[in-house]
């Protein structure tokens, strides 16, 4: 009798224990994991799309999303969208999802969409002055901005740039930063405005001089419908052309759509009667402080006519 409940006991015991596995497994269910050639392939686009708003190299948008979403399977990317691993910062109002990485329970940027978070990713870039060198690079030195971005501080990882150039050059991801045109296919958001935003830039003619990006304002521009036509910030616009807010904008005018460089193609710039240290800036596709100080003059100051302005090396005294 004894011996009988004892096994009665321990068929149950199994039994306990293959429904307890059985309900595990069904609530829940293994995720596939997506392959690195399939974030590529699903991402790629919108990597693109982000260059040509906002002057980060494709190859790098998509090295650091894999590299910082373990290719799109990490648990900040399943359940935050959060593809770069953006903190909060003092200046985020969206949602937050908070996880362990260099210290307990830290605060994450949550977004509702991938697409999303690579738009806050170039955003991210482009609104912090510690980045502002990188825009003075070609889209298509990866080297230069992986290595930037570690000097900047993006990542703790003494070899980051290292993983990002191996990433770039293992997976020919730089074959994107050559891309001329933004890709057709409307963003994975899902949100209209961008794809009217593409149809209202197709009445510029976006011109390249110096490497830089830029178009010829035309009658009734506003900063605020060219930033909203090439989806940039009106921010982005002031800082690139070395304008304020209550500057306005003339029919006409060059308006660079990327940071402008620290030289010119050409050498010197021979002074005209009205030509102006920022005139010459626009013209040449530098930056009016460079300007400035390779021409030894105080910011402010404007050069005579015939004057001649050093545009590549500095002058000597």
């Amino acid at each position: 009798m004894l011996l009988t409940l004892q096994l009665m006991n321990y068929r149950i015991s199994i039994l306990i224990v293959v429904m307890l596995l059985t309900i595990s497994s069904v609530a829940q269910p293994a995720e596939r994991r997506i392959t690195r050639s399939e974030y590529i392939e699903t991402y790629k686009d919108d990597a693109i799309r982000e260059m040509h708003r906002s002057g980060v190299p494709a190859s790098i948008t998509l090295a650091q999303g894999i590299l910082e979403s373990g290719d799109g399977n990490s648990p900040l990317a399943m359940y935050a969208n959060n593809h770069f691993g953006i903190k909060c910062h003092s200046g985020w109002k969206g949602k937050t999802m908070h996880i362990d990485d260099d210290a307990k329970n830290e605060c994450f940027r949550k977004y509702k969409s991938v697409y999303e978070s690579f738009e806050d990713h170039s955003d991210f870039l482009t609104s912090r002055s510690r980045y502002a060198f990188l825009f003075e690079l070609k889209v298509t030195d990866y080297k230069g901005w992986a290595k930037g971005l570690k000097k900047a501080g993006y990542a703790t990882n003494p070899k980051y740039a290292d993983l990002l150039i191996d990433l770039i050059e293992k997976h020919q991801l730089y074959e994107y930063d050559r891309y001329a045109k933004v890709p057709s296919k409307a963003p994975k958001k899902g949100k209209t405005s961008a794809t009217l935003a593409s149809a209202s830039a197709k009445k510029y003619t976006v011109k390249m001089h110096n490497n830089i990006k830029h178009i010829i304002v035309k009658k009734g521009d506003t900063f605020y419908s060219i930033a909203k036509a090439f989806e940039m910030n009106e921010w982005q616009l002031y800082r690139y052309n070395d304008l304020n807010k209550s500057d306005v904008l003339e029919e006409g005018q060059i308006l660079y759509l990327q940071p402008k460089r620290n030289k010119a193609q050409e050498d010197f710039h021979i002074v005209k009667s009205g030509d102006t240290m920022r005139s010459i800036s626009q013209q040449y596709g530098v930056k009016l402080n460079k300007l400035y100080k390779k021409n030894n003059m105080i910011m402010g100051t404007q050069p005579n006519a015939g004057q001649k302005i050093s545009l590549r090396k500095k002058v000597k005294n």
